[in-house]
């Protein structure tokens, strides 16, 4: 792993003057000179690399009580510039000298908390650095590892729970590729959800790259992501902790007993990870909104079986894309809200406080009166979601899901 410098070396500014370290008089002038102490350092590597990485790590250190006062829409975008610069400079201190394996992981794991928490600078070089390092590990375990023999891993027994029995009455109704105006008339307009068939056959996730448990640990097993733990948002043990995929798949996939226990719910995964969303496509039924292209959020929902997610209602309107495994789906109109017994906190008002398939009747007596729909998506299913339409939805396997949410 000696050669690691030279190919990252390629993607930063020709000279020092070129990375600008412009900042607002909101940050500190001590910091942005030890921010300029480090750039120096970058093009005349003079002295000892542990300085190099005591000065990042000050960078880090200062920015990140920043990033965490206060709620994250108030942060000033400055501030998330600075610990992008802080996560760069370690990155280029681990990788500069003679590199280990362990040194390369922990420089992938700083890009990834830089394309996490930070703000995008020089070009997304973070998004450059950490694709040059992932194909260097690769190719590292590659060579290294003996021909003919896979590292051990359990193998994946693939566990179903039993789809609910849809009835008729209340089947979500489905169509096959429907047109534009047809949609927007029919369903769109009407506020109305719909089970699309056919709109997403042309992924790659579904054709020349096929999503799996091994296609993702292939393509992301080495970067850190955030993830949910606890069988729901709304339960007291409720948490999130930051670990690799694969450690993520070896613990809650892989490992007996953790059904429904952990799941990957991001915002950012296919931003911080490009491989990923080159194999999905936006479904365009999206034109038919108000915004562009660009406003479309695309979200990641990686998890065992038996993971659910609370009746709640989305500000937007969803496609939810089913690429892998089953889930069954409830959804209720928003002229059924009262019944529905909304939490009164202002943080979870959008979340309904009744357990959908386990009702507590003595506590929420009109709950049964509320009329729904229902559905178990298959792989290939997109269901729209209309605005503020509640939904309550139950992994029935290993499911990967992807919701793009426009307006």
């Amino acid at each position: 792993m000696a050669q690691v410098w030279p190919d990252i070396q390629v993607i930063f500014p020709l000279t020092e003057v070129e990375l600008n370290l412009n900042f607002s008089e909101n940050v500190e002038l001590s910091l942005v000179y030890i921010l300029k102490q480090a750039r120096r350092k970058l093009y005349d590597k003079n002295g000892t690399i542990g300085s190099w990485a005591e000065m990042a790590q000050m960078v880090l250190d200062f920015s990140w009580e920043k990033l965490n006062t206060g709620t994250w829409r108030d942060v000033d975008k400055e501030w998330r510039r600075v610990y992008s610069y802080g996560c760069l400079f370690k990155v280029t201190a681990l990788c500069c000298g003679e590199v280990s394996q362990m040194k390369v992981d922990e420089a992938i794991k700083t890009c990834d908390m830089g394309l996490l928490m930070g703000a995008s600078i020089l070009d997304d070089v973070l998004q450059r650095l950490v694709r040059v390092l992932q194909n260097k590990a690769t190719a590292w375990r590659s060579k290294h590892s003996e021909p003919g023999i896979e590292p051990e891993r359990k193998k994946f027994k693939k566990e179903c729970d039993p789809a609910p029995t849809i009835d008729p009455a209340k089947a979500v109704p489905r169509i096959h590729c429907p047109s534009l105006e047809h949609f927007r008339t029919e369903f769109l307009d009407t506020l109305r959800p719909v089970v699309l068939e056919g709109v997403v056959d042309h992924w790659p996730a579904f054709k020349e790259r096929p999503w799996s448990v091994d296609y993702l640990r292939a393509v992301a097993g080495c970067r850190t992501v955030p993830v949910e733990v606890g069988s729901r948002y709304t339960d007291e043990a409720w948490s999130q902790t930051l670990i690799t995929v694969s450690e993520f798949i070896d613990r809650y996939i892989l490992r007996e007993g953790n059904t429904g226990k952990g799941y990957l719910a991001q915002h950012q995964l296919f931003d911080q990870i490009p491989e990923l969303k080159d194999d999905i496509r936006i479904p365009d039924y999206c034109c038919l909104g108000e915004g562009e292209e660009d406003d479309i959020t695309i979200n990641a929902w990686f998890g065992p079986g038996g993971t659910v997610s609370p009746l709640h209602q989305d500000p937007q309107q969803n496609f939810l894309a089913q690429v892998v495994g089953r889930k069954y789906i409830r959804l209720y109109s928003t002229e059924e809200t009262e019944r529905l017994y909304p939490h009164q906190s202002q943080m979870l008002h959008n979340t309904s406080q009744v357990d959908v398939e386990n009702p507590d009747l003595a506590l929420f007596p009109d709950f049964l009166k509320a009329s729904y729909q229902e559905c178990v998506l298959q792989p290939g299913d997109v269901l729209f979601i209309p605005l503020q339409h509640w939904h309550y939805v139950r992994s029935l396997e290993l499911s990967f899901s992807v919701s793009f949410w426009w307006s």
